[in-house]
């Protein structure tokens, strides 16, 4: 009775080697756009979010002549042409990364949160009780707010807040 624990146990550690193995990470597989925490150039100091887009991939089919059409002396078609149709993916658009400077975790304190709650619910975008907390509901109305100003991300942008005027937008110096 005593082999069958270490028999399932053996079993368990097998799968868990095979699954290290097979899930080697090494510096040929890893995408350094994904390993990114701010863009190239960014300053100091900010923090940012990126959203990347999928590819669009394309499944292409386009007829491949494998034997032309046999044509006799006097123009009469002895065989018709054999065609074989081939189909592979084609990338019409890569993935791209997208950068959105965002409010550094230590700015969203209680006090910023609730007046994000109030701006957002001045224009009908929050609807929930001013908290101070970054809950879901806050979440939700930032990512419905931004859609319809053209930012696809989930996270509270600094132009964002800006046009919210939570952030003050910063002067420009006569160079």
């Amino acid at each position: 009775m005593r082999s069958i624990p270490c028999l399932s146990a053996f079993a368990a550690a097998l799968f868990v080697t095979a699954c290290a193995e097979n899930a080697a990470v090494t510096s040929s597989n890893i995408d350094p756009v994904s390993l990114a925490t701010s863009p190239p150039g960014a300053e100091p100091g900010t923090c940012w979010d990126k959203t990347v887009s999928p590819a669009i991939v394309e499944t292409v089919t386009r007829k491949v002549l494998l034997q032309p059409a046999q044509i006799s002396s006097d123009g009469r078609i002895q065989a018709a042409p054999v065609y074989k149709d081939e189909t592979y993916q084609e990338v019409v658009k890569p993935r791209e990364a997208t950068w959105h400077e965002i409010p550094c975790a230590a700015d969203l304190t209680p006090e910023f949160v609730s007046s994000l709650q109030r701006a957002l619910g001045a224009r009908d975008y929050y609807r929930g009780p001013v908290t101070g907390e970054l809950d879901n509901a806050t979440k939700d109305a930032v990512q419905r707010y931004q859609r319809d100003e053209g930012i696809e991300n989930k996270t509270l942008s600094v132009a964002t807040a800006r046009r919210l005027g939570l952030i003050a937008v910063p002067r420009e110096t006569d160079a």
